[in-house]
């Protein structure tokens, strides 16, 4: 039996070997481009009072607000649920006109970052006797970035449209 599979050994290796290190597929097959997507609301408001509500709904959330234009605005709010990793959430919203409406359309991406430590060493290199490292009692911590990815999670803007219907003027 062993002498029967000997010849498709070599193959059989391979085809196992190609399986490790295939690359994922990309992405952008997977983007079906729908009319319809959580990323959008439409309201009866005009487009500049829809931007002013959605700047009032971020601030009152916390959020570091700067204006792109009076149709588009970008929110920012860090938070730290681990003592050594830092999350960055990243809010933009551009109202524009849609026939006698308006629609917001929302985009949030969110950023992880890790701290990182590295230590140093020093090194003395003496001719005729040779090098010598020491490591050097120092730490450097540094952020790092280490994931970015837009939020798809239908029910984040939800939530996110409400409270940006329910602000008043």
């Amino acid at each position: 039996m062993l002498r029967r599979l000997a010849p498709a050994l070599p193959f059989l290796a391979a085809l196992v070997l190609g399986a490790c290190s295939s690359t994922p597929a990309p992405v952008y097959k997977a983007e079906s481009f729908e009319a319809e997507t959580p990323f959008q609301f439409h309201s009866e408001l005009a487009p500049k009072v829809l931007c002013e509500r959605g700047k009032r709904a971020l601030l009152s959330q916390g959020y570091e607000v700067e204006n792109v234009s009076s149709f588009s605005l970008r929110g920012s709010k860090f938070f730290q649920p681990l003592s050594d990793h830092q999350v960055q959430l990243r809010i933009t919203l551009v109202c524009l006109e849609s026939g006698e409406h308006a629609t917001v359309y929302a985009n949030a991406l969110q950023t992880r970052y890790e701290l990182k430590s590295s230590g140093t060493s020093t090194g003395l290199s003496v001719t005729g006797i040779g090098s010598i490292s020491v490591p050097w009692p120092t730490d450097k911590s540094s952020l790092v970035k280490v994931s970015e990815e837009t939020v798809s999670d239908p029910e984040f803007y939800r939530r996110l449209f409400v409270l940006i219907e329910l602000q008043q003027e």
